[in-house]
């Protein structure tokens, strides 16, 4: 059983900046990759950022060069920091973990989501 909670959303003006991070806890063995998806009102959800443990990263078109992928694997714990925001990035964020659990099994986890409102 893997657990994720997101914090940091709320409510930023354009240009500003805001970090998320998301804390996975349970029976965790490892973790092979964490990311970040949003879902924006009339848009389908969307990654907007992974990592692997590893260390590769993967970002979508529309935030690089603005938002950074970041993982703690001591923590088990992944932040994305996001910078020079855009109206256009307000939408709830969620956090995916793909993980083995001590048992050996695969598993994917959600968190609940975080809001992040960009607006004057």
């Amino acid at each position: 059983q893997v657990q994720l909670v997101e914090s940091g959303g709320g409510l930023v003006q354009p240009g500003g900046s805001l970090s998320l991070s998301c804390a996975a806890s349970g029976s965790i063995f490892s973790i092979n990759a964490m990311g970040w998806y949003r879902q924006a009102p009339g848009k389908q959800r969307e990654l907007v950022a992974a990592i692997t443990s590893g260390g590769n990263t993967d970002y979508a078109d529309s935030v690089k060069g603005r938002f950074t992928i970041s993982r703690d694997n001591a923590k088990n714990t992944v932040y994305l920091q996001m910078g020079s925001l855009k109206a256009e990035d307000t939408a709830v964020y969620f956090c995916n973990a793909a993980v083995v659990t001590t048992q050996y099994r695969y598993l994917e986890g959600w968190g609940q989501g975080t809001l992040v409102t960009v607006s004057s």
